[in-house]
C-alpha cells in the first residue's frame, strides 16, 4: 500500500458556469475526491466564469469534509468575476486560491494540524 504521505494531488476540473443546476454534481466529484490517504485536492476553476451561492456552499462543504479527513482543498481561480465573489464570500480566508493549475500543484504542502514539529 502507497505511503499517504506520497499520494499526488487529485485534480477535479470544474465546469465554465457553476450554479444551483449542477452544483450538487459537482461537490459529489469533489467530495469523492476527498478520500482517506489523499493529501491534496486541487478544485480547477481556471475555466469557470461564473459562481452563484448554491456553488460558493459547495465549496464550503467541501471544505469542511477536507478539513475533517486531512486534506488539503486547493482552488484554482483565473475569472475576476470568480475572484471576486470568493472574496466577497470569505472563501479566499479559508482556501488557499492559485492563479494556475502548475502553481497549485508546485506550492508545498500546508502544515498539518496532527504532525508534530521535527
Amino acid at each position: 500500500m502507497a505511503d499517504p504521505q506520497q499520494v499526488p494531488a487529485v485534480v477535479i476540473a470544474l465546469p465554465t458556469e457553476i450554479d444551483m443546476t449542477n452544483a450538487d454534481r459537482v461537490g459529489q466529484q469533489l467530495r469523492s475526491a476527498i478520500a482517506p490517504g489523499v493529501r491534496t485536492v486541487i478544485a480547477d476553476m481556471a475555466p469557470t466564469s461564473f459562481c452563484d451561492s448554491s456553488g460558493i456552499n459547495m465549496l464550503v462543504r467541501a471544505h469542511r469534509q477536507a478539513a475533517a479527513n486531512g486534506t488539503e482543498l486547493r482552488l484554482v481561480a483565473a475569472s475576476p468575476a470568480v475572484l471576486r465573489i470568493l472574496t466577497l464570500t470569505g472563501l479566499d480566508q479559508l482556501l488557499p486560491i492559485y492563479p494556475s493549475l502548475s502553481q497549485a500543484l508546485a506550492a508545498p504542502p500546508a502544515p498539518r494540524p496532527d504532525t508534530p514539529h521535527k
